[in-house]
């Protein structure tokens, strides 16, 4: 990897020109066939942003998150450190936690039969357990998942085995930027969610990333976003380049709805960062946008071929939070920008099972990078080891 920012576009992203290419058919986007193999060989064997670290709060406080066909539940143990079980009990099936979230004492219990299990995952007790003598409590304790923590979220894995995490997520994160450190200057994990929206989306989950990756409908649906980055109103996309973040108008003081000014730039973020946007997408299910004094991040969670519920959080420094600042212009320039990205997926959602769609459609010069997704898309659901 590079360790200084590039201008110019990826080796696999060849440069715009005139030529029209084709994309996924219509019925990779409808088939409960397809999702269901995506479900498999994506979102059940990728690193999966399930939620963020301190919507933990401390032992006993939990969350349940949808990873591909499962159920996970994570939570922290009594020293306050993170754990991820599959959400099932270990008895006869049964769902143990059945809130998305909540807070145990000192243990999980399950609703149907009592099984109860420490915080570790360990079987601590049962009705009649005493009569089970050779059960081995930690061989039929909950079944454990993957864990990592990075920007102060906790990202989980369903393989046997994981991809590594520095290459696949991280290292994805550095070849967008073309700089391994710039994403640190940020300091994410230091920051405090300021508001956090979720939008409930009826369009399938490859739309919402291709809307994301490209910049071609900026001047027709976002002029709020393009009074605040002009250059995205010329349709090429700041992704399309290694290291490029679109610079803000002139006269905008900030990234807010109106222009005014925002909050002061994060401590860590050099004059490069400055007065620009970044935006990556960690696939399967991650974009990260950044400016100089907030951070967004999206998590999509693919509920079905045609539905997608994203969690889009704002994130500020704690001091600017604890002041009492006013962050409504900041948080309303991107729920504008989300809601209206959310109706344009959902206005073609209908279209991928028409007969006009069949065979696909196309992606113009501006687009083409979304072909390098496309193609990630298709060799993952091509690669069955099994």
């Amino acid at each position: 990897m590079t360790t200084t920012p590039v201008t110019g576009p990826r080796a696999d992203v060849p440069a715009p020109s005139g030529e029209l290419r084709a994309t996924l058919p219509g019925a990779a986007y409808t088939d409960p066939a397809v999702f269901r193999r995506e479900q498999e060989r994506i979102f059940e064997r990728l690193w999966f942003c399930a939620v963020r670290a301190a919507d933990l709060t401390g032992p006993g406080a939990f969350r349940t998150v949808q990873v591909g066909r499962e159920s996970v539940l994570l939570t922290r143990n009594r020293r306050g450190e993170p754990r991820a079980y599959l959400n099932i009990c270990r008895h006869r099936g049964a769902r143990l936690c059945t809130e998305e979230s909540g807070t145990v004492r000192r243990a999980l219990q399950c609703p149907y039969h009592a099984w109860t299990y420490d915080l570790d995952g360990r079987l601590t007790a049962a009705p009649n357990l005493r009569q089970m003598p050779g059960i081995d409590r930690t061989e039929r304790g909950l079944l454990a998942v993957h864990l990592r923590e990075w920007l102060g979220y906790l990202w989980v894995c369903l393989a046997d085995e994981p991809p590594s995490f520095e290459e696949s997520v991280i290292g994805a994160a550095t070849e967008r930027l073309g700089d391994p450190t710039a994403l640190d200057r940020y300091g994410t994990e230091t920051l405090a969610l300021g508001r956090r929206i979720t939008y409930d989306v009826p369009a399938n989950w490859k739309l919402i990333v291709e809307n994301f990756m490209e910049c071609y409908h900026c001047a027709t649906i976002h002029p709020e976003l393009t009074d605040v980055l002009p250059e995205f109103a010329d349709g090429l996309a700041a992704q399309y380049y290694v290291g490029h973040g679109a610079a803000f108008a002139a006269e905008a003081e900030g990234f807010t709805v109106d222009g005014t000014g925002g909050f002061g730039r994060l401590p860590g973020i050099d004059d490069t960062q400055d007065r620009r946007y970044f935006a990556l997408t960690l696939r399967p299910q991650v974009f990260v946008n950044l400016v100089p004094d907030h951070v967004i991040v999206h998590r999509m969670f693919p509920v079905a071929a045609d539905r997608t519920t994203v969690e889009c959080d704002w994130l500020y420094r704690p001091e600017v939070l604890a002041d009492g600042a006013d962050i409504t212009p900041s948080v309303e320039l991107f729920h504008r920008v989300n809601t209206q990205d959310f109706d344009a997926c959902a206005r073609t959602q209908p279209a991928m099972d028409s007969r006009a769609y069949r065979d696909g459609g196309v992606l113009v010069p501006s687009e083409h990078h979304i072909g390098a997704f496309h193609r990630w898309v298709t060799d993952t659901l091509a690669d069955d080891p099994a």
